[in-house]
């Protein structure tokens, strides 16, 4: 698992102490559940963490990242400009996420930063985290004009930028909810305010995030919102995965809505359905039937799929189609998980008591392209395929010890049965990892 949870904060600067100066005391309970979420990442101990803050650089049809190794930011805005903080770029995780928006069309990268320095949308929620854990590097990403849907999108290529990483990754969505809640605010009152906030709150208590792509933007203005689109981010990355939500607070005693929820990340959807297939298989010796309620992804869409089978370490089985066999994603599953564990020719099937210390990764398998040079491949990013004939074979990519393009050819062409002097043709195909 390489996506270990999501969290939803508010970033009111007044929650610092040395600009609150006692101020902070009337939002205790959002403070009490800041602290529940910095001890909670430190527990998680993530390599990476992105951070969605409305409050970087903001362009109406650009979503916008922030590029470099490092960056720094200080609270002189707020009157402290000795509260300083400074975070190093996880500038991999940041080529992956561009490459992929690239490749699905959705306009989003580096370009066009005219202020590096840390908005406050990011330090407020460092400030919490910092307390408990530091040895992380930062992905800095603000929203955008772009539509909801668009954002929702966006947020499932950050979850697969955290799968092909192989890194550990929790999102914080920065956000405060409605202005306009009291008319002694700082946007005084409309009727909307309370009516949204109630809205996302239900929402991110049952982590029902359909919710959030059905506002109106006429509704969201009139209620002076600015996190939704930091929330429906952190909500497409979560996508296909099973959460247990948590609402840890929300107050607003100055006018302005806080809320701090927690979501942990209780199993990969994919990987889910590959367990539940083979422990039927093996306790009831049938076909474990399509489970109801699964996300469209693995409804609707067609794919190759590989499942591996790791116990104690070591590989105890692997079985996988090049290209789709079945009506769907979750079907490919659950025919492959049960070969995988009952067929591989390697090892013997799996036993009962095996099951409980079982490991699975799915890998979803892109539509492979043949490559006219080796120059082409990449054993991290891509897997290959190598046919001579009827002979054929294929390597995933991101193999632990397979680190050079001619150490990955010569196990796929030992597989295959096929003399390094042959012509044989490659292929190259990327996957979507699920562990």
């Amino acid at each position: 698992m390489t996506l270990l949870g999501g969290f939803i904060v508010p970033h009111p600067p007044l929650i610092i102490p040395e600009i609150g100066r006692g101020e902070e005391q009337q939002i205790q309970a959002t403070i009490t559940a800041y602290q529940t979420i910095g001890r909670t990442i430190a527990a998680l101990q993530p390599d990476t963490i992105v951070i969605i803050t409305p409050h970087s650089v903001l362009y109406r049809d650009y979503l916008h990242i922030s590029p470099g190794t490092q960056a720094v930011g200080d609270f002189s805005r707020f009157g402290q400009p000795k509260v300083r903080f400074t975070v190093r770029y996880d500038s991999d995780f940041v080529a992956r996420l561009v490459r992929l928006s690239e490749e699905a069309g959705i306009p989003a990268g580096t370009l066009g930063e005219g202020d590096p320095a840390l908005d406050h949308g990011t330090m407020v929620p460092l400030h919490f985290i910092n307390q408990y854990y530091h040895n992380y590097q930062v992905v800095r990403i603000s929203i955008s004009g772009l539509s909801l849907q668009t954002h929702y999108q966006f947020g499932k290529l950050i979850a697969q930028a955290a799968a092909e990483s192989g890194k550990q990754v929790v999102i914080v969505a920065s956000g405060d909810l409605s202005h306009r809640l009291k008319e002694d605010g700082p946007y005084g009152f409309a009727e909307e305010g309370p009516v949204f906030d109630r809205e996302v709150t239900q929402a991110m208590e049952t982590g029902d995030f359909a919710r959030l792509l059905q506002f109106e933007e006429s509704f969201c203005q009139a209620a002076a919102e600015c996190g939704l689109r930091s929330f429906i981010i952190l909500a497409g990355a979560l996508a296909g995965k099973a959460v247990e939500p948590e609402l840890l607070s929300y107050e607003g005693p100055f006018g302005v809505g806080y809320a701090v929820a927690a979501f942990k990340i209780i199993g990969d959807e994919y990987v889910r359905l590959a367990r539940m297939a083979l422990e039927h298989y093996v306790k009831h010796r049938c076909k474990l039937p399509r489970p109801e309620r699964l996300s469209p992804e693995l409804v609707n869409q067609r794919a190759g799929v590989f499942v591996s089978l790791h116990l104690g370490g070591e590989l105890r089985g692997c079985i996988g189609t090049i290209s789709p066999t079945t009506d769907c994603i979750a079907d490919e599953i659950i025919q492959n998980a049960i070969s995988a564990g009952m067929r591989d020719p390697r090892f013997p099937p799996v036993l009962l008591f095996e099951l409980s210390e079982m490991e699975y990764s799915v890998d979803v398998l892109a539509e492979p392209e043949p490559v006219q040079s080796t120059a082409e491949l990449d054993p991290k990013r891509y897997g290959v395929i190598v046919s001579a004939g009827s002979k054929r074979s294929l390597l995933l990519p991101n193999l632990e010890g397979v680190d050079t393009v001619e150490e990955q050819l010569r196990i796929a062409l030992l597989k295959a049965g096929i003399s390094p002097d042959e012509e044989y043709q490659i292929s190259r195909f990327e996957v979507v990892r699920h562990q």
